[in-house]
């Protein structure tokens, strides 16, 4: 297909087309003259994904990039499925030393007890949490992080049935793919699902319209 065709197919505009071919987010097409190329569903599909981590994902080009360099790359599924976590992580705020070496002893034990990894402070992901534990404690809701041990089985409830569906599948590439928006849209998804599920609750224990 013709860029023109691309454009409409993937409902991406021609002029961020040819930027995403530029900054190299989008592989070049097949050449048919100097000025002409030829684009397959491949090109179609990388549009869709690159639109997908933007606008609902809500990642930065920049960080876009960095996930496609990891699908592009020779790095196993598990290891790509790191980078995208650490793209949405995004920067960690900042918090004061007393309550983030709280966070992080209470974290660090929590993934103890459970027997998962406990990386480094620098890890985003492992910043992100600290800091959000650090926040309740230093807003006095202490009692959101006495609830870290039904919060880290949920959470492995969720993560068992991302990984679930994306080992069915058989095509590294559709795994990696599959594995990125189960992480993208599903953390999307189940915020969303949880928001409307405090609303029911909400209504039922403390009452209102």
């Amino acid at each position: 297909m013709r860029m023109a065709e691309l454009s409409a197919e993937s409902g991406v505009p021609v002029a961020t087309v040819k930027y995403y071919l530029r900054e190299g987010l989008l592989p070049p097409g097949e050449r048919t003259s100097p000025n002409q190329a030829r684009y397959s569903a491949a090109h179609v599909q990388r549009l869709r994904l690159i639109k997908a981590l933007t606008e609902v994902g809500g990642l930065s080009l920049a960080s876009v990039g960095a996930v496609l360099s990891a699908i592009d790359g020779d790095e196993t599924p598990h290891r790509t499925m790191g980078v995208v976590q650490q793209e949405l992580a995004g920067t960690p705020p900042k918090v004061s030393d007393e309550d983030a070496e709280w966070a992080s002893g209470r974290l660090a034990d929590l993934m103890r007890r459970h027997g998962w990894k406990v990386h480094p402070p620098e890890h985003r992901t492992m910043a992100n949490l600290v800091a959000a534990l650090a926040t309740a404690r230093e807003l006095g809701q202490e009692t959101l992080t006495e609830r870290l041990e039904e919060y880290a089985d949920l959470a492995m409830h969720v993560a068992e049935l991302d990984v679930q569906v994306v080992a069915r599948l058989t095509s590294i590439d559709n795994i990696i793919e599959a594995g990125l928006v189960a992480t993208v849209l599903g953390d999307r998804i189940f915020a969303g699902l949880r928001h409307l599920a405090q609303e029911q609750v909400s209504r039922k224990v403390l009452g209102g319209g």
